[in-house]
C-alpha cells in the first residue's frame, strides 16, 4: 500500500518562473534494495541551494504558505535550461527511520533502523533509498545523522584523494564551515598538513581552537604572504576549493608557484616543474572563475564531485570511510545548526533570504513531523 506524506519540489519554467512548493504525494512501496525512510531530519547544504533557489530573485518573490514563486534572471534561466519544466525533489540528505524495506537482503537488514540516507529528495515527510547509500545509525539521533554524509564523506574524500596522488599536505580555501573543521580534525588524526584559509580574525581563532596550525586570513593586507608561508612549511601544492567564481583559485596557484619558484636552481620562462593542482567541488560563487596565469604551466584545475569519487575507490575503501563516520559521528564529524524549521517554515521569506546567504556555521536544519 502506498504511504502519502508532504514532498517539497521546485520546478523552473522556459520563461524564468521558478516555483517552490511542498505538495502532497504518494510514496510507492520499496522494491529490491529499496527501503522506505521516514524522513526526521534533513539539513539544507549549499549543494541543495542551485535548484532550491538558484539566481532567482526571492526577495521580490511571491510568498504564501508553504510555497514561493520568483522570478528568475534571464542569465541564470539560460543556464538553467536542461531543468526547464522538471519538477525536481530537493534536499541531497537526511536522516530517519526505515518503515518499509524491498525484498532484497541488504534492504530487509536495515527494516526498523534509524538511517542516515542520501536520496537526493530529502525534504520531505518520506523517501525512497537505496540500501547501499544508507548508514545505519545506531543510538545516535536523526539530528546527529542528519549530516552524515555529504560533509563527512567529502572531506575524508579529499585526504583519501591526496593520499592517492601521493600527497602529504592539503590547501582548503573555505576552512571555518562545516566540511572545512571536519577536514582540520581528519588531516590531524591523519597526519596530513592542512591549509586553512578563513575570511575573518573569528574564524581564525576558532579553527586554531581545533588544533589547526596553518590558519590564513584572506582580508589581511599580507594575506598572500602568509599564505605563501603556510604552502612553504606544509608543502601543499594540492587544494579544494567549493568558492568556484573569483580569484581564490588563481592566489592559491600563485603563492604555490612563489614556493616552487624558491625552489628552482635556474630561471625558466614556463615557471616551476612543480605540480600545482587545485580542484573546484562547490560554486558559492557563481561568478567566472578568475586565471590570470602568473604561476607557469605547471598546474591543473579540475572539478571534484563526491559520488563519482566514492564509485572510482570501490566497496571496500567506500566502506571503511562509512565506517569511519559513523564511529566518530558526535565528534570528528559533528554538524552544528543556527536553527531547525518545518518544511513549511523553510518556505518563508525571513528563512529563505537566510540561508541562501550560505553563511559560514548558519546550516539550516528541516525537520518535516515538527
Amino acid at each position: 500500500m502506498a504511504t502519502i506524506g508532504k514532498q517539497l519540489f521546485t520546478t523552473l519554467d522556459a520563461g524564468g518562473t521558478l516555483t517552490v512548493e511542498i505538495e502532497e504525494v504518494s510514496f510507492p512501496d520499496p522494491t529490491g534494495n529499496q527501503v522506505l525512510v521516514r524522513m526526521e531530519a534533513a539539513p539544507i547544504n549549499p549543494s541543495d541551494l542551485a535548484i532550491l533557489v538558484g539566481g532567482a530573485d526571492v526577495e521580490n518573490a511571491e510568498y504564501t504558505p508553504g510555497k514561493f514563486v520568483a522570478g528568475m534572471p534571464a542569465q541564470a534561466n539560460a543556464a538553467s535550461a536542461t531543468r526547464h519544466g522538471l519538477k525536481l525533489p530537493a534536499g541531497n540528505e537526511g536522516a530517519g527511520t526505515v518503515i518499509a524495506a524491498g525484498e532484497g537482503e541488504a534492504a530487509q537488514a536495515l527494516m526498523g533502523q534509524r538511517v542516515s540516507c542520501l536520496p537526493g529528495g530529502a525534504l520531505s515527510q518520506y523517501c525512497i533509498a537505496d540500501a547501499a547509500m544508507c548508514l545505519p545509525l545506531g543510538d545516535h539521533s536523526a539530528e546527529e545523522g542528519a549530516s552524515a554524509f555529504v560533509n563527512p564523506m567529502t572531506a575524508l574524500g579529499f585526504v583519501e584523494n591526496a593520499k592517492r596522488d601521493g600527497q602529504s599536505a592539503i590547501l582548503h580555501t573555505v576552512g571555518a564551515s562545516n566540511l572545512g573543521q571536519m577536514l582540520t580534525r581528519i588531516c590531524q588524526e591523519d597526519g596530513m598538513g592542512l591549509v586553512n584559509i578563513v575570511r575573518k580574525s573569528d574564524q581564525v581563532d576558532a579553527l586554531k581552537g581545533l588544533g589547526a596550525t596553518h590558519v590564513v586570513n584572506s582580508s589581511d593586507a599580507d594575506f598572500i604572504d602568509q599564505l605563501t608561508g603556510a604552502v612553504r612549511e606544509t608543502g601543499a601544492f594540492y587544494g579544494f576549493d567549493p568558492v568556484g567564481g573569483g580569484s581564490l583559485v588563481d592566489t592559491s596557484f600563485l603563492a604555490m608557484e612563489r614556493v616552487a619558484a624558491e625552489q628552482m636552481s635556474e630561471y625558466s620562462r614556463y615557471g616551476s616543474n612543480q605540480m600545482k593542482r587545485m580542484f573546484i567541488y562547490g560554486r558559492l560563487d557563481t561568478s567566472p572563475t578568475i586565471l590570470t596565469a602568473r604561476y607557469g604551466f605547471g598546474w591543473t584545475l579540475s572539478g571534484w564531485l563526491l559520488s563519482p569519487f566514492l564509485q572510482s575507490v570501490g566497496r571496500e575503501t567506500m566502506g571503511r570511510m562509512r565506517q569511519r563516520v559513523r564511529d566518530n559521528l558526535t565528534t570528528t564529524f559533528a554538524s552544528q545548526y543556527k536553527t531547525r524549521v518545518t518544511l513549511e517554515e523553510m518556505l518563508t521569506k525571513e528563512a529563505v533570504l537566510d540561508y541562501r546567504e550560505m553563511r559560514t556555521g548558519e546550516k539550516y536544519l528541516v525537520t518535516p513531523w515538527a
